[in-house]
């Protein structure tokens, strides 16, 4: 391999001064092998002052001219640098600046430059989505409870008005309190680099205790389980780790109609551990798969199954942090198949 010769920007300014300086003697040279061998024996020695006067002057307007010319060609990018970081600090993240440059640790510099700035520009934009989609998940539940704590205060109410009136504001709140849950769970996964609270546990023994948690919906649907789940030990946060499964079987029960099939697999090749979640549900088109890991990200712009767009992206954090990795295969009308792969060696 080739190693790419880096012009640094120390050896830019000696080269500059060194090239200034030699410039210099060659005209000094010149001149006085000239005033020697020509003018030597003609001009007196009260005449020698003029020419080197005339010299050390014309040196100086060459050498004040060319540092002049060096010094705002090395100087116009950092004023380009203090200028765009005027305008990132007043919330401007619409700024480039040219990475053209002679030196190469300038152009390195104004690379990085763009890509925080770039960085910024998706950290602001994803916090405005958050806001927007924080606020329009809070709103709603909420105005439910309102809405049905007024409907409770009319009189004449049926029995069967209030339980039901009732029955969804529980619904409501309970839908707040998973919602801020998980928001709680992102945001602290997010700003986590390594996962705490490791221990080794059976894996297809947590797998079956998330189906069992989650009976009395695929049993309300009347799902068919198909189930292998071979013998798993695994190294790792056992609380988070139950969170990955109940989300996405969750998921599964949730998109899957009524007698359908649920296919829960467990097998290792030695390096990886395999846990494979398959239904015969709905599915996704292209552009909704693409988007499934997102913050907020619903498929059903009307929010019919009351999902909050928090599952999925909590599960693959986890994931990501336990060093595995999940992906998904889906068609509409073709079911969804999810396959989340951990290393055997656990999350240390």
């Amino acid at each position: 391999m080739i190693r790419r010769k880096h012009r640094g920007l120390w050896w830019y300014f000696v080269s500059m001064v060194f090239v200034n300086i030699l410039f210099f003697a060659c005209i000094l040279s010149a001149l006085a092998y000239l005033y020697l061998r020509v003018g030597h024996h003609t001009i007196g020695h009260r005449t020698m002052f003029p020419p080197l006067l005339t010299t050390v002057l014309f040196s100086l307007v060459v050498g004040t001219t060319i540092s002049i010319m060096v010094g705002k060609k090395i100087l116009a990018p950092i004023t380009d640098f203090s200028r765009a970081a005027k305008e990132i600090a007043r919330g401007n993240f619409d700024i480039y600046l040219n990475e053209s440059h002679r030196v190469n640790e300038i152009s390195e510099v104004a690379h990085h430059f763009n890509l925080m700035v770039q960085e910024l520009r998706s950290i602001e934009t994803l916090r405005n989505d958050f806001v927007v989609n924080v606020s329009h998940e809070f709103k709603t539940p909420i105005a439910a409870i309102e809405g049905y704590a007024m409907l409770l205060q009319e009189e004449n109410l049926s029995k069967e008005e209030h339980d039901e009136y009732t029955r969804m504001i529980i619904e409501s709140s309970r839908q707040l309190s998973n919602l801020s849950g998980n928001i709680l769970k992102i945001s602290k996964l997010e700003n986590q680099e390594m996962l705490t609270g490791l221990a080794e546990y059976p894996l297809d023994e947590q797998l079956r205790q998330a189906l069992l948690l989650l009976e009395s919906l695929w049993s309300a649907k009347q799902l068919n389980l198909n189930i292998e789940l071979g013998e798993q030990r695994y190294y790792g946060n056992e609380e988070l780790m139950m969170q990955v499964w109940l989300n996405v079987l969750g998921n599964a029960v949730k998109f899957t109609p009524a007698g359908g099939t649920i296919s829960v697999t467990l097998h290792s090749d030695g390096t990886w551990i395999s846990v494979v979640i398959a239904d015969t549900g709905i599915g996704m088109p292209p552009k909704v798969r693409k988007h499934i890991f997102e913050k907020f990200y619903q498929g059903d712009p009307a929010r019919a199954e009351g999902g909050n767009g928090l599952g999925l992206p909590l599960a693959a954090r986890i994931i990501s942090l336990s060093k595995g990795m999940i992906e998904v295969r889906s068609e509409p009308g073709q079911g969804s198949v999810f396959t989340v792969k951990l290393p055997v060696g656990g999350a240390c």
